[in-house]
């Protein structure tokens, strides 16, 4: 159901999905009215941020909790004390089918990543380098490599470009075999 103001004129369209034919009413008259919401809120530090009193204009992190009409902004270490949540964190990994030469993989995410490191052997047990200290690419076999990163915003943005780049250049290798 929908009203159209043409012209002045209201007219008051139902749909009502059924076999009977549409409607169209004249409005009655209606009276306009505006809502006005206040859009300003409080919340309160809780435990450790309501340790020290932030001075004007400073930024204060951490999780912004509603319960029933208040708001409460506490740390991610007291969240398991307020709430049944708790964090963890998440190490991914991924192998991905890859022929070509490391080294040549090596060189391309170089040109495209700032920071490209090896890794010494005896810390990865075999060839490796990290990708912006975030992300681990490792020669795993011949047919193999496999990534490995501790799972964050930004850690995953690495991940996916670094994924994308490989595949990339596996489409240059068959495309020239």
């Amino acid at each position: 159901m929908f009203m159209a103001d043409i012209a002045g004129v209201r007219v008051l369209y139902t749909g009502d999905y059924s076999r009977e034919e549409d409607c169209h009413l004249c409005a009655a008259e209606i009276l306009q009215f505006s809502l006005y919401f206040n859009s300003e809120k409080m919340a309160k530090t809780i435990r450790r941020l309501a340790e020290k009193t932030p001075e004007v204009g400073e930024t204060v992190s951490g999780f912004l909790v509603k319960k029933a009409f208040t708001y409460q902004i506490m740390a991610l270490d007291d969240l398991h004390v307020f709430s049944q949540l708790s964090t963890e964190n998440i190490s991914q990994r991924i192998t991905i089918a890859y022929s070509g030469a490391f080294g040549v993989l090596k060189h391309r995410l170089k040109q495209k990543f700032e920071s490209v490191e090896s890794l010494p052997d005896e810390e990865s047990e075999g060839p490796a380098f990290r990708v912006h200290e975030r992300l681990t690419v490792k020669y795993e076999s011949e047919k193999h490599i496999s990534l490995h990163w501790r799972s964050d915003p930004i850690s995953d943005m690495v991940s996916d470009s670094v994924i994308i780049s490989i595949l990339l250049i596996l489409i240059l290798i068959t495309s020239y075999c």
